[in-house]
């Protein structure tokens, strides 16, 4: 995209425009983004000195400084790379009605660090791919503008920088890099735009010759994807949306809920096992291994008890159970993943979800909180996520524990006896209870669809809590030994 690319002929329909006043429009159309919940994404890459701050404060300028954030790409954070791509842009996204403006982004060290060898830079590639489609998805607008510059005066802007007493910090070793090596920058960045100019997401190359000039350009771009955005969201409500039946298998229909355990073979069992997965904690740490397993099932399934035999011996410092509860009031000004990204491990850690993503799927598919298309390309959604973090080398187990519903009942009168377990017990799940046959039909589901061989499901026979206690703690110690013995 930029090899080509013809400073000379550059112009903008804009350029007869003043700033000031296209400013003050888009702040106009700001508001009726904030009204429609929209959230936009706006990336500034770039050569480096290329003027990034000149067209990011035009931007900005007559915005309403507490609906949008300036991000800048810190480089020098080793945090990063123990957690998976992209972890940290997760969390910066903006909510919903928001904006976030990056000056530079993920695509940052794509171009820049030449030790990312080819296999890594086309998993980058599909790594973004997969999360910028699930923003856009989820009525995003993403917009990415590259400022191209001449060698030449990618040279004199560093020196104006160098012989600047106030910003003469800005320079650093990457602009003296890209300087010399600019003809190979050059192809590297042509080649990652190419790659990552996606319908949803296209790239914008603006020259950045003139900066006034290529402010104006960025303002007026923004300015017109956003009103048609505003158009398309506004549209969405008069289109209604189908999708096929769900036709089967119907893996929970054939599971023997008779299987159990006598109580001695279960107390000599479990120590067996429990100090073997002592030993796995510390290899799976040892080989920078990141863990995740997730828990699903029915209410009183027994989740909690199994969490807590299979963790009993692993070292405290090594995982983190997250329980996962409705989604709070911040939370669901952003996309559904936005809350479990964060919790994810760095390499050699384990994150054990009681509840997890797959909410999405089941409780918010049976109770209406999500709409029939949001919920059905969420399988999808799902599957991407987790294979992106199985090819990033994380050892994935999901457990699907099931009980009937006698069983189930018996221990919600249980627990309304028990003063230990009463807090246990809400109104939802007496609720739930009564929407028993939808909740299996969306199980069944779920758990064909996203069955996948680098994130499989183990359904757990719970009518007996001690044999399902054994079954995850066997599994568990099969699945992670095979993985070690892989790596």
């Amino acid at each position: 995209m930029i090899k080509n690319f013809d400073f000379d002929s550059f112009t903008s329909i804009y350029a007869d425009k003043k700033i000031s006043k296209m400013g003050e429009m888009l702040a106009r159309y700001q508001r009726k983004l904030m009204d429609l919940d929209i959230p936009v994404m706006i990336i500034i890459e770039g050569w480096e000195s290329a003027g990034h701050e000149f067209v990011i404060n035009d931007l900005i300028r007559e915005l309403n400084p507490r609906n949008h954030h300036v991000k800048e790409y810190d480089y020098s954070n080793r945090v990063e790379k123990d957690m998976p791509f992209l972890w940290k842009y997760w969390k910066l996204i903006p909510k919903k009605g928001d904006m976030t403006i990056l000056d530079k982004s993920y695509y940052f060290n794509l171009f820049n660090n030449k030790e990312i060898d080819k296999a890594e830079l086309e998993n980058n590639y599909e790594l973004i791919n997969t999360f910028e489609r699930h923003l856009s998805d989820d009525n995003m607008l993403i917009l990415k503008f590259f400022l191209h510059v001449k060698k030449k005066t990618h040279k004199n802007r560093i020196e104006a920088l160098k012989h600047d007493k106030n910003r003469s910090f800005f320079v650093t070793d990457i602009d003296n890099k890209q300087y010399k090596n600019y003809e190979y920058y050059e192809k590297r960045i042509g080649r990652m735009l190419d790659k990552t100019n996606y319908d949803f997401a296209p790239w914008h190359v603006v020259s950045a010759e003139d900066l006034k000039l290529a402010a104006r350009e960025i303002i007026g771009k923004v300015s017109e994807s956003v009103i048609n955005k505003i158009n398309e969201v506004s549209k969405q409500k008069e289109i209604v949306y189908t999708r096929k039946p769900f036709t089967g298998p119907y893996p929970l229909n054939d599971i023997d809920l008779t299987l159990s355990v006598d109580d001695d073979i279960y107390d000599k069992e479990l120590d067996e096992l429990q100090e073997e997965i002592e030993g796995l904690t510390y290899k799976l740490f040892n080989k920078n291994i990141p863990t995740i397993l997730v828990f699903e099932g029915m209410d009183a399934a027994g989740k909690g008890g199994a969490i807590e035999r299979l963790t009993r011996t692993m070292d405290a410092r090594f995982y983190d159970v997250v329980a996962t509860s409705a989604p709070k009031e911040t939370e669901k000004q952003y996309h559904y993943l936005w809350r479990f990204y964060k919790e994810f491990p760095p390499r050699g850690k384990t994150t054990i979800f009681d509840r997890s993503w797959y909410g999405r799927v089941m409780v918010e598919r049976v109770e209406g909180f999500a709409t029939v298309q949001e919920w059905d390309r969420a399988y999808e959604e799902i599957n991407l996520m987790e294979k992106n973090l199985a090819d990033r080398g994380a050892l994935i187990i999901k457990y699907f524990i099931i009980i009937d519903k006698d069983e189930q009942y018996r221990r919600f009168k249980e627990r309304e006896s028990d003063v230990d377990k009463i807090y246990k017990l809400t109104d939802e799940d007496w609720r739930n209870r009564e929407k028993w046959d939808p909740y299996i039909d969306s199980m069944n589901e779920m758990l064909v669809k996203t069955h996948k061989e680098n994130a499989p499901w183990i359904i757990i026979e719970g009518n007996d809590k001690k044999f399902a206690r054994l079954k995850v703690l066997r599994e568990f110690i099969q699945r992670a030994k095979q993985f070690i013995d892989d790596k």
